[in-house]
């Protein structure tokens, strides 16, 4: 196990560009062309109108585990974003990327997720399976193409190419020997020209960065909600022994502390330790292939930044006990099986009789059970949170909705 350290010493104050970063004077630029000057780079507007975007201040509503009425101080879609970007913008300024890039990215990477979690994205799978399908990653590049409506010049952000390819591929090529075309969910196939993203090489250097500070955070945040939701406790947790280490030393620091605090110490040492061994590896990968270039490194066969091989030994105790005592645990599935039957009961509604939809969404319809209907539908139901789907299922499924 990498020695993890408890001092906030990994993350250095120095921003210099390592020649292998992604460079915004170097950009392919966007998809269609904007004149005019700013202060800010091409990835800081990338930032800026992500943050601006209305999926963006949605994800407030959207929970992973826990439904969002459920309690205020769980993690939500936009909190767990929050966290997500702190991480990658502090691993890119130790590993002299771009900054802005990997935040962008750890910002955008969640924007397609529907309401109610991981339950409600199975739930959207299931019943667009006749119509091509559901995938999150793609419906999040949907959005940033296309569902967004704020520019009068253009639909959707009209976002970098180096953010659209951050989004569409942070976990890893898309396309090989194995995986044809076809196989692409069709939400990304809709998109113009969506072979300029390359699916069959790896991201660049920041949306790898994104993808890892995901990791970091949600196995994280995860240990503290289920402690925080009596799911598990502190003794069954130690179980897992990258965690019980973490523990005992705390408590060998801090012997008197209190119990909320230990949590808290606990999760900030846990993701100090991960980081510090993200940052090895990662230097050592660097060092190895001697990219010139972030093109080099979509070309190499393996991504750049990753995790050791004892830390992946080290995690592999820690998800399977989530799985089993968090995800699986049954007050979880009584929530997310309540999740399911809204998002399929509210689809197979409005998929019969597309004239209960909102009359916005109903005249981009064109009939019950098709798959243009169908599609629309989802983008509507994929936008909404947690609350509002469980508002819309009581108005049309209880004879009291409206009263």
């Amino acid at each position: 196990m990498t020695k993890y350290s408890p001092k906030p010493a990994i993350f250095s104050p120095k921003r210099e560009r390592a020649i292998y970063a992604s460079d915004p004077d170097k950009s392919r630029g966007r998809r269609i062309k904007q004149v005019g000057k700013s202060e800010r780079t091409l990835f800081q507007h990338d930032k800026d109108r992500i943050i601006h975007a209305s999926a963006f201040r949605r994800l407030k509503g959207k929970t992973q585990v826990f439904v969002a009425h459920e309690g205020d101080t769980y993690r939500t879609r936009l909190t767990h974003s929050l966290e997500v970007a702190q991480i990658a913008r502090s691993i890119a300024r130790v590993l002299g990327l771009d900054e802005d890039l990997a935040e962008c990215l750890a910002l955008a990477h969640d924007l397609g997720h529907p309401p109610f979690g991981h339950s409600g994205e199975t739930a959207l799978q299931k019943v667009m399976a006749p119509y091509g399908g559901f995938d999150h990653n793609a419906q999040t590049l949907r959005i940033v193409e296309t569902l967004e409506g704020r520019y009068a010049d253009f639909d959707g952000l009209n976002l970098s190419w180096e953010t659209l390819e951050g989004i569409a591929k942070h976990n890893g090529p898309l396309l090989d020997d194995e995986r044809a075309e076809d196989s692409l969910p069709w939400a990304m196939r809709e998109l113009e020209d969506w072979r300029r993203l390359e699916l069959h090489t790896f991201a660049g250097p920041e949306a790898q960065v994104a993808a890892l500070a995901d990791d970091i955070a949600y196995n994280n945040h995860d240990i503290d909600d289920g402690l925080g939701a009596g799911l598990f406790s502190i003794e069954d947790v130690c179980q897992v022994p990258v965690v019980g280490r973490v523990f005992k030393d705390v408590k060998a620091r801090h012997p008197d502390i209190a119990h909320d605090r230990l949590i808290h110490e606990v999760i900030r040492d846990l993701i100090g330790y991960m980081v510090a061994d993200l940052l090895k590896e990662s230097r050592a990968r660097l060092t190895h292939h001697k990219p010139a270039s972030a093109d080099e490194i979509r070309q190499l066969s393996r991504p750049v930044i990753a995790f050791s091989d004892p830390f992946r030994a080290d995690e592999k105790p820690l998800r399977a006990f989530l799985f089993e005592n968090m995800y699986r645990h049954y007050k979880v599935n009584r929530m997310m099986g309540q999740a399911v039957r809204v998002v399929e009961e509210l689809f197979g509604l409005f998929i019969d009789d597309p004239s209960l939809l909102p009359t916005d969404i109903f005249i981009q319809c064109n009939g019950p059970k098709t798959p243009e209907t169908a599609r629309v539908i989802c983008d509507y139901i994929a936008g909404m949170t947690d609350r509002f789907a469980i508002e819309e299922h009581r108005k049309l499924f209880s004879v009291t909705g409206y009263l």
